[in-house]
């Protein structure tokens, strides 16, 4: 059975939402709903539905907004609204589906089988990277594995230059030239790399050390075989040469 939450600030839409769905009791049921955005975020941090019905006029936050704060994003979201001009931007923002009200059962009931349709393809996707994960993990011989761009990228040492930081992003620089961007920091990437073969050789930059081709000692730089120059911090300078 599906788990549902709702956020509507109006109650008489969210009591007539709540009334509809009982008409699929044998689909779904409604765990939670609320009248205030800021309450039902607080709720969905540590709860994870199989869907939400999210209103989009709401006077303190819009759906919009509310979808943008929303740190567990993990369910499909379903619009709700009176308004159809909301549709395609509704869509734009990761809702699988919007409702018009008052909601019409049909459309519901279509509705209901989206989020179904949703949740057995994540479903899926999520145990097929658990079996990925698992066969890498105890593989003889073990890849570094990046999630980005909503895939795994598995690959041995030998195939990485150097990661930089960028803010809250880092790039992966691979020797045969592409590029791998990370929505994480680089003390998040430094810890997904083998202590023995990446030295964090500068705030900035992480390298593979058998790549280094030169060390310019009085210049405070590594040239890697590539010959892409990264500076080396004062800080890190004594460390960098007992690792070499």
């Amino acid at each position: 059975m599906l788990e549902a939450v709702i956020v509507d600030d109006e109650i008489k839409a969210l009591q007539s939402l709540s009334w509809e769905l009982t008409n699929f009791s044998d689909e779904i049921k409604v765990d939670a709903s609320f009248t205030d955005p800021f309450e039902a975020l607080s709720y969905l941090e540590t709860h994870t539905p199989d869907c939400l019905f999210l209103d989009i006029e709401m006077p303190t936050m819009d759906g919009f907004q509310f979808i943008q704060k929303l740190t567990n994003k993990n369910f499909p979201v379903v619009i709700t609204t009176a308004y159809n001009q909301y549709a395609i931007k509704a869509l734009k923002n990761e809702a699988i589906d919007y409702l018009l009200k008052p909601i019409d059962t049909d459309d519901l009931k279509e509705t209901i089988v989206k989020i179904r349709r949703y949740n057995a393809k994540n479903y899926t996707a999520e145990r097929l990277e658990k079996l990925l994960l698992n066969f890498n993990s105890n593989a003889k011989h073990k890849k570094i594995t990046f999630n980005t761009d909503g895939k795994l990228v598995f690959l041995d040492s030998d195939e990485i230059l150097y990661a930089e930081s960028d803010g809250n992003y880092s790039t992966i620089f691979l020797a045969d030239g592409h590029k791998i961007v990370l929505t994480k920091k680089l003390k998040e990437v430094n810890e997904l790399l083998p202590a023995d073969t990446f030295f964090r050789i500068h705030n900035s930059y992480i390298i593979n050390l058998t790549k280094i081709k030169e060390f310019l000692k009085t210049d405070g730089y590594v040239i890697l075989e590539s010959n892409h120059k990264i500076p080396v911090s004062r800080q890190k300078k004594s460390d960098f040469l007992d690792m070499l």
